[in-house]
C-alpha cells in the first residue's frame, strides 16, 4: 500500500541528527508499541517548542475535534527533548519529530512506520529555519493530521481483523449483505427485517452502532431532514433508561450569546471511502422521557444492489469521561465495510 499523502514521503532512513541507534533493539524484534490511542510524542527541544513554531505544533495537534459535547483535541500531546527520547522513549506509537536546521533544503515531514515497535508511526518534520517551517504547517497541517489519522485507523482495523466478534459479523452479513470487521468486545443487542443494534458496554461508557436500510425514493431522500427523520425512526428503537424512553435526535441546542436555545440541525458532508459516496452527518443525540445524550456520526449510502439506502450510526455515552477516543473508532469501522457483488 503506498504511504503518501501530499508532502509525506515514506523513507527508509531518518536524518543523521536523530540517528537509527535511537530505534535499534538488541534482538531486532518488533516491540509492542507504547502510548494510548490520539496522543502523539513530540521530540522537541525547549527552545523550539516556546517559539512561534513549537506553538504552532500545539495549534495543529490540538485542533479541536469536531461536534463533540465537550471541547478535545485532535491528539494529545507529550512533549520530551531529544536526548531523553534516545534513552527513554523510541517504541511510542505515534513520534514526530522536529528538526530545524539550515543545512536542511525544504521543509518536508518524512514518514517511517514500524520503526522498532509495532504499530508504529515515526515522522520526522524538518527545516531549514523555524519561520519556513512555521508556514508549511499553515499550508500542511491538514495533511499531518490525516497521515496520523489513518495510522489510528489502519490499527483498528487490524485488531477487528485478527480480534473480530465472529458472530455479530455474522448477523449484518446475514441481514445487511455487507462484509463489516467488528472487534470483539461488542455484543448484540437487537435485531429486526431492517435494524440490527450492536453496542460495547463499559462501567463509565457506552459505545454503539445500529445499521438500518430505508426507501430511496430520489433526491428527497436523502436530504438532511429526511436522514434525521429515518434516524428518530430506528432510533425509537433503542430504549433508555426508564420505562417508555428512547433515543432521539437533539433538535435545539442552548445559545452561546444567552441562557435560551436555537434549532439545530446535523452537520452534513459527502465522503468518499474506498471508492463509496456516503452522506456523513454529525450530531447529537438525547433520550426522550430521560437525561442521557452524547455526539452521533452517521453515514448513508446508496446500495444499489437493493435500490436502497443503508445506514450505519455511531453513538457514544460517556458523561464522566472523554468521547473522542470512544467515537473514533466507531467511525473507523466504516473504512473496512464491503458490498460484495449478489449472486444470482
Amino acid at each position: 500500500m503506498k504511504r503518501l499523502i501530499n508532502t509525506l514521503v515514506a523513507i527508509t532512513t531518518l536524518l543523521s541528527a536523530f540517528s537509527c541507534d535511537s530505534f535499534r533493539s538488541l534482538t531486532g524484534a518488533k516491540k509492542t508499541a507504547q502510548g494510548s490511542p490520539y496522543e502523539v510524542l513530540v521530540v522537541c527541544d525547549g527552545r523550539e517548542w516556546e517559539s512561534p513554531l513549537g506553538e504552532e505544533l500545539r495549534t495543529v495537534l490540538g485542533a479541536p475535534v469536531e461536534m463533540l459535547n465537550q471541547t478535545e483535541p485532535m491528539f494529545d500531546i507529550v512533549r520530551i527533548t531529544a536526548r531523553d527520547f534516545k534513552h527513554l522513549l523510541p517504541s511510542y506509537r505515534n513520534i514526530l519529530k522536529v528538526l530545524c536546521s539550515p543545512e536542511v533544503k525544504e521543509s518536508a515531514i518524512l514518514a517511517q512506520y514500524d520503526v522498532v515497535a509495532s504499530p508504529q508511526i515515526v515522522l520526522t518534520f524538518q527545516g531549514p529555519s523555524e519561520a519556513a517551517m512555521v508556514e508549511y504547517l499553515k499550508k500542511n497541517g491538514g495533511s499531518l493530521l490525516q497521515v496520523l489519522e489513518i495510522a489510528e485507523r489502519n490499527r483498528t482495523a487490524e485488531i477487528a481483523k485478527k480480534q473480530g466478534a465472529k458472530a455479530i459479523e455474522k448477523i449484518i452479513r446475514e441481514e445487511f449483505e455487507i462484509e463489516m470487521a467488528v472487534p470483539n468486545g461488542y455484543l448484540f443487542r437487537a435485531e429486526s427485517d431492517d435494524f440490527v443494534w450492536v453496542s460495547n458496554e463499559y462501567p463509565v461508557a457506552s459505545q454503539g452502532f445500529f445499521i438500518y436500510t430505508h426507501p430511496f425514493n430520489g433526491k428527497a431522500s436523502v436530504t438532511t431532514e429526511a436522514l434525521v427523520k429515518a434516524r428518530n425512526d430506528f432510533a425509537k428503537r433503542i430504549p433508555g433508561p426508564s420505562d417508555g424512553s428512547y433515543m432521539t435526535t437533539v433538535k435545539r441546542i442552548p445559545n452561546v450569546e444567552d441562557d435560551g436555545y436555537v434549532d439545530f440541525m446535523p452537520q452534513r458532508k459527502v465522503v468518499k471511502i474506498n471508492g463509496r459516496e456516503w452522506i456523513e452527518l454529525r450530531g447529537f443525540w438525547d433520550v426522550d422521557g430521560d437525561f442521557m445524550g452524547g455526539p452521533f456520526v452517521s453515514y448513508t449510502t446508496l446500495d444499489e444492489r437493493e435500490g436502497e439506502l443503508l445506514t450505519i450510526d455511531c453513538y457514544v455515552y460517556s458523561p464522566k469521561y472523554g468521547k473522542r477516543n470512544f467515537l473514533r473508532p466507531l467511525e473507523h469501522l466504516i473504512y473496512g465495510v464491503k458490498f460484495p457483488t449478489k449472486k444470482d
